[in-house]
């Protein structure tokens, strides 16, 4: 009889153990939700120097930050850490012009991250090779994790500050997901601080929902604010509450080869890190990363869907950029650009954007279009050539971003010569 509880306690224990280990590695999985909310300390809210209490987040005037992109191994020289600046208006930097009130010729940009260009220098971004051909200044607007609400609602606010006679609106196809979105959280897990304003059709019209945080330490006890966050991200339901992790963990943990796979390499990265050497064999941060991408692919497939159920929700915010264009009296350009994460998918499966360009370009004469996947195609096909080699995975390139400011600038030398 004791060998018989004897073995059931350690079968018992050993289920614990394997319980808490699985839930331990499903934390570091980005595809897996292991809380609803969790906690958020008053030092990570400190750090949190973007918030706003109008868009939730943006770039603040004056400010230069160095960021290290991970871009070498433990142990070796840090060789690529990015210098972020902004001016007096909030705009990055553009070391190739200065601002010229009396210029022929203004341009400014707006969007999300791939207009602001992470994970390059000031000098390195398609704004700073476009003021360069064009001899002008090129204000970059972007803001990290933007959809084309929020970029648009960034544009409503700090034009009649800086107006200008092009504005290009730069956006990648995950706006269709960022534009649903009150909290990040439901839809990037792990990105807590991300509360946001949107905008819902009502009666065929756009209606600003704006965010339910008005200050900083209202993100302490998000909580509270249940109820209003799940009934307007459209997230909540769709992709957070099928992605929640519930017990037994172990199976949850053990239901991807890839979960398995994306926990052993991240493992491998922080076990260099700690020897501060990397180890033989295995590049584990290039296996993370193409883990990661792995693991991207129901999340892409997902936000494929949502042009097909919500592409009116994205034409009426695009119309809204028309209307105010004719209001403002700039002209008007909307560019698509592509992730990482969707160049792959792309590659075989076509754009998931499905027929929205073409769709944009015959609804509206005034509004120039510009899908830059179709202008960016590698002579090899090697579609990851044309983002940073290391990093958070997925920017443009500084000679990427040096194409792209040639595209743009033949668009409005193109535009020029019509008008």
């Amino acid at each position: 009889m004791l060998p018989l509880v004897a073995g059931v306690l350690v079968l018992v224990g050993c289920a614990v153990v394997l319980e808490v280990v699985s839930y331990r590695a499903l934390e570091l999985i980005p595809s897996v939700a292991t809380e609803e909310f969790p906690e958020i300390d008053r030092e990570l809210l400190g750090k949190f120097s973007s918030f706003d209490p109008e868009l939730g987040w943006c770039p603040q005037p004056n400010r230069e930050k160095q960021k290290d992109t991970g871009d070498h191994l433990p142990g070796e020289e840090v060789r690529s850490v990015v210098t972020y600046a902004t001016d007096e208006y909030a705009s990055r930097v553009c070391p190739a012009a200065e601002r010229d009130p009396d210029a022929e010729l203004t341009v400014s940009t707006y969007g999300d991250s791939y207009c602001f260009c992470r994970e390059v220098d000031n000098d390195e971004t398609f704004q700073h090779y476009l003021a360069a051909e064009l001899d002008t200044h090129v204000a970059n607007y972007g803001g990290g994790n933007y959809g084309l609400d929020q970029a648009l609602m960034r544009l409503k606010r700090q034009y009649p500050d800086d107006p200008t006679d092009h504005v290009f609106m730069v956006v990648t196809a995950s706006s269709i997901a960022r534009i649903l979105s009150v909290w990040k959280h439901y839809q990037e897990f792990g990105n807590v601080l991300a509360v946001k304003p949107r905008y819902v059709l009502k009666d065929g019209e756009l209606e600003r929902i704006d965010s339910p945080v008005d200050e900083k330490t209202d993100l302490l006890d998000l909580e509270s604010k249940a109820d209003v966050l799940r009934e307007y991200d459209f997230h909540y339901d769709h992709w957070f509450k099928p992605h929640f992790a519930t017990r037994p963990y172990t199976a949850a943990f053990l239901e991807r080869n890839e979960h398995v796979r994306y926990a052993a390499y991240t493992v491998g990265k922080e076990l260099e890190r700690r020897l501060g050497r990397s180890l033989p064999g295995i590049d584990f941060d290039l296996a993370q990363t193409q883990s990661a991408l792995r693991l991207e692919r129901p999340r892409v497939r997902y936000h494929e869907r949502l042009f097909e159920t919500h592409e009116f929700l994205f034409d009426a915010l695009v119309e809204e950029f028309v209307d105010y264009a004719a209001e403002r009296g700039f002209e008007p350009t909307f560019v698509l650009v592509q992730q990482l994460r969707y160049a792959t998918y792309e590659s075989e499966h076509g754009p998931i954007h499905g027929d929205l360009m073409e769709r944009l370009e015959e609804r509206y004469d005034a509004l120039t279009t510009i899908d830059m996947a179709t202008h960016l195609i590698p002579d090899d096909g090697d579609v990851e050539s044309l983002y940073v080699e290391r990093g958070e995975g997925g920017h443009y390139s500084p000679e990427t971003n040096a194409e792209i400011a040639q595209v743009l600038a033949e668009s409005l030398e193109r535009r020029a010569v019509v008008e």
